[in-house]
């Protein structure tokens, strides 16, 4: 039975200075409270980009795994398929247990795959344990964004709900990083380090952010459409005063009531439409994770080291230039940060689907002018290696800008509260399917030919276009209580003359 807040017009008046006084305050504390719910989305990158520099080693005899084509692409992909896994039970965990227990498990997962991974003994268990990874990640990327989303106010959620892309692309950055610095050290990924391959301590060293995150989700407080749900008034009340700064608490509750059942728990069925079995907006969050994957983003971190070496790089190099494309994505991700709340979020995404065609078309155009010699690996000449690298690039600024930060917004932001731990654990679980099928196919794909494998991308590129000008509303500005299960998608009126 839900409880009454117990809140008085005196408290309310006192609510209301109180929340005056220290507005500056209350921003800071939810400003903090993201980038530490974040940190999931730290670990998700991590764990997702540390197989880079390892998967050339693994791949050779020295290694004792001796990996082909196919089981290569596997091992490198083998984490998504926990991932999807992952995020498609975290929804409902999170609805049942809370939104920071769930943290807490995730933690876990990363802290035993990383040194599972580090001191795998075939090829066997190191899949295995990076599909243990992948559970952690896939409810990470279901439990920061609906997380961040639940604790901040309507006019920063675009910018807060952007925290899990730049904790995602910097947990990239670090991996590729300790991964560069690593095989530096020890003379190359499959050289000896303290005792181990350089590779295993690269799979080791997520261990440390694994415990960090733990120990930070302990200290976070709960989302206050969580305890609302639950029933514990008392509880959301604080939280929306002290962290989101709402001023009249009791009208806020009242919202939030209205918009879920107190007395029904949620649940995957509660997704039923009458349109292809599913809600239209459910739809719409499962089609923006599979355009953000068929883009192919996940090639460039996946691949990218033997992808450059492919066109002439040594390890060293490619490792650099991966570094370099990395720290690219964080800066233009802050930038995204910087613009969402002000321009919103369709407009971005439509203007990142036209520069991610442009530029994958480009790449699709360089490679068809590449050569191979008789180890099978591609030359190209110039200037059709340096277009390569800049569209490369280009791609990544567009990406990193648009499509990487403002899917996670809109799937933390865009479902009703009634079903959106639900409905986002099935976005997300396609994102990870779609992963899966990308990252497993890029070998064959590049086998028929790299023109083809970037042409795939840029005509979903393309597809994301139109998918969004036509179905993907604007969000900017709304609060969660007034997101709507129908998807509409507003636009200006035709002038018509005098």
């Amino acid at each position: 039975m839900l409880r009454s807040p117990r809140l008085t017009e005196e408290d309310a008046r006192e609510g209301i200075m109180a929340a005056t006084a220290s507005g500056s305050g209350i921003k800071g504390k939810v400003i903090a409270i993201s980038i530490a719910a974040a940190l999931g989305g730290f670990l998700f990158g991590f764990d997702t980009a540390v197989i880079n520099g390892a998967v050339d080693a693994l791949a050779g005899s020295q290694s004792g795994f001796d990996l082909g084509a196919g089981l290569k692409g596997f091992a490198v992909s083998s984490a998504l398929i926990g991932c999807a896994v992952g995020a498609w039970f975290a929804g409902p965990l999170a609805n049942r247990y809370g939104r920071i227990p769930i943290m807490v498990v995730a933690s876990i997962l990363f802290l035993v795959s990383s040194i599972g991974s580090g001191l795998a003994f075939s090829v066997v268990d190191l899949i295995i344990w990076r599909i243990v990874g992948g559970l952690g990640v896939g409810a990470a990327s279901v439990i920061a964004p609906a997380y961040i989303a639940e604790v901040s106010p309507a006019s920063m959620r675009g910018r807060l709900g952007s925290l899990q892309q730049l904790a995602i692309v910097t947990g990239i950055f670090v991996a590729l990083l300790s991964d560069a610095l690593l095989a530096e050290v020890a003379g190359g990924a499959a050289e000896s380090l303290w005792g181990l391959y350089a590779w295993r301590w690269m799979f080791i060293a997520e261990a440390i952010p694994a415990i960090i995150y733990g120990i930070m989700a302990l200290k976070l407080p709960e989302s206050p459409r969580y305890l609302v749900r639950k029933g514990d008034i008392d509880k959301a009340s604080e939280v929306l005063t002290t962290v989101t700064g709402t001023v009249d608490v009791k009208a806020k509750i009242s919202e939030i009531t209205g918009t879920i059942d107190t007395e029904k728990k949620e649940s995957l069925r509660d997704l039923r439409g009458n349109r292809l079995g599913l809600k239209p907006i459910v739809w719409v969050g499962i089609l923006l994770s599979v355009f953000q994957q068929f883009v192919g983003i996940n090639v460039i971190f996946y691949y990218s080291t033997t992808l450059w070496q492919s066109v002439g790089f040594g390890e060293s190099e490619a490792l650099l230039i991966t570094v370099i494309t990395s720290v690219t994505n964080i800066a233009v991700t802050i930038v995204a940060i910087l613009l969402v709340d002000k321009v919103g979020r369709r407009i971005m995404l439509l203007v990142g689907s036209v520069g991610m065609t442009i530029s994958l078309g480009l790449m699709a155009i360089a490679f068809s002018f590449g050569t191979l010699d008789s180890a099978g690996a591609v030359t190209l000449p110039e200037p059709w290696s340096t277009v390569a690298l800049i569209c490369a690039n280009a791609f990544v600024v567009f990406f990193g800008a648009t499509w990487g930060p403002l899917v996670w917004v809109l799937l933390g932001e865009m479902f009703p509260n009634s079903i959106r731990a639900g409905a986002l654990a099935v976005a997300a679980a396609a994102q990870w399917a779609a992963n899966f099928f990308i990252s497993t196919t890029f070998p064959a794909f590049a086998n028929i030919g790299l023109p083809f494998a970037y042409g795939f991308y840029a005509f979903f590129a393309l597809l994301s276009f139109f998918f969004v000008y036509f179905k993907v509303a604007e969000t900017k500005g709304k609060e969660l209580e007034d997101m709507s299960e129908d998807v509409k998608v507003e636009r200006r009126p035709r002038r018509t003359r005098a």
